[in-house]
């Protein structure tokens, strides 16, 4: 597999997507990013945004194993990642998987439970593996988390830990459509009867074999060292500005050089140019900085300070 056929996936998979969901093409487009570079994505936006809607779609067009969790308050480590249960018949211990064991894993609401039970998802984020009785259960190399939560603002919802937000690779705002993709939405989904997703007939496009052949040819997408050089510093610009409290850390850079290196591929190149980087720089940072106390009373958002450090760094040429 070469660029061009990644880039031919992508397309055949927004397409896929498309007959269901009505706009929110960027959404997709940093779904399709984040699962070429191997990383999740954390979908924040008000309810009824088609949210669940978009990661359902997108892993029948993937065509990988599905699983979701619905995060609630009363919701235990054990019942996302599974434990032993002793059967009285047998008098031996039984292993049970939880829903954590699939490919694209659904985490909808994420925010919605406790900062014990959110962090059953960090070892299997990171290590694509949980561990429970002291046994470590591989969950696949194709292991990916597409989570949902609603706006902090909003009544019930508990603060992601830091820890666990530096692993999503995006943290991407689902915004309301425009006016002609509301009325679309409408016409295309306000029938007299709701529409499963079984009627849209959508279907697959990579099985886990082809996945990784495109995993692979986006690793050898060419970096060169002035684009890493320009990443580096770009990190760097959040921890040195007055206006953060708390800057980007290592695993950053890391995650923007792998993104940089997915937009290209999706774009059918094979080399990554700044704009790769410019264009993923906010999701990637957004929620691994926080606000210095004097930004949060002048009113200060992440969005603005970000995207002034991006512009406000020298790009090569």
């Amino acid at each position: 597999m070469n660029v061009d056929d990644v880039k031919a996936a992508a397309g055949r998979i927004r397409a896929e997507v498309g007959k269901a969901i009505t706009g929110q093409a960027d959404t997709v487009d940093l779904m399709l990013t984040a699962l070429f570079a191997g990383g999740h994505i954390l979908l924040e936006g008000p309810p009824g945004t088609a949210k669940t809607m978009i990661a359902r779609c997108f892993a029948q067009a993937l065509g990988v194993t599905y699983g979701r969790i619905q995060f609630t308050p009363d919701l235990m480590p054990g019942d996302i990642v599974g434990s032993n249960i002793y059967n009285f018949q047998t008098g031996q211990f039984t292993l049970t998987h939880g829903p954590i064991f699939c490919d694209l894993l659904l985490a909808d609401e994420i925010n919605r439970t406790p900062p014990k039970t959110q962090a059953a998802l960090l070892e299997a984020m990171q290590e694509n593996a949980v561990t429970f009785d002291g046994t470590t259960h591989s969950l696949g190399s194709n292991f990916m988390v597409v989570a949902t939560q609603n706006p902090i603002e909003h009544q019930g919802v508990y603060p992601l830990p830091e820890a666990q937000l530096d692993r999503f690779l995006f943290k991407h705002k689902v915004s309301y459509p425009s006016a002609d993709e509301e009325r679309a939405i409408i016409v295309h989904h306000g029938g007299a009867a709701t529409r499963k997703i079984e009627d849209f007939a959508i279907e697959a496009q990579l099985d886990g074999d082809a996945l990784q052949a495109a995993l692979a040819t986006v690793s050898s997408v060419t970096l060169v060292d002035e684009v890493v050089d320009y990443i580096a510093r770009l990190v760097r610009a959040t921890r040195a500005s007055a206006e953060l409290e708390v800057g980007a850390s290592p695993r950053a850079g890391v995650m923007l050089a792998r993104a940089a290196r997915a937009r290209a591929a999706l774009d059918g190149r094979s080399y990554v140019i700044p704009d790769d980087v410019k264009a993923l720089a906010l999701p990637t940072l957004r929620h691994r900085v926080v606000l210095s106390p004097a930004a949060q009373i002048d009113g200060r958002e992440v969005e603005q300070i970000v995207t002034g450090l991006v512009d406000g760094t020298e790009a090569p040429r």
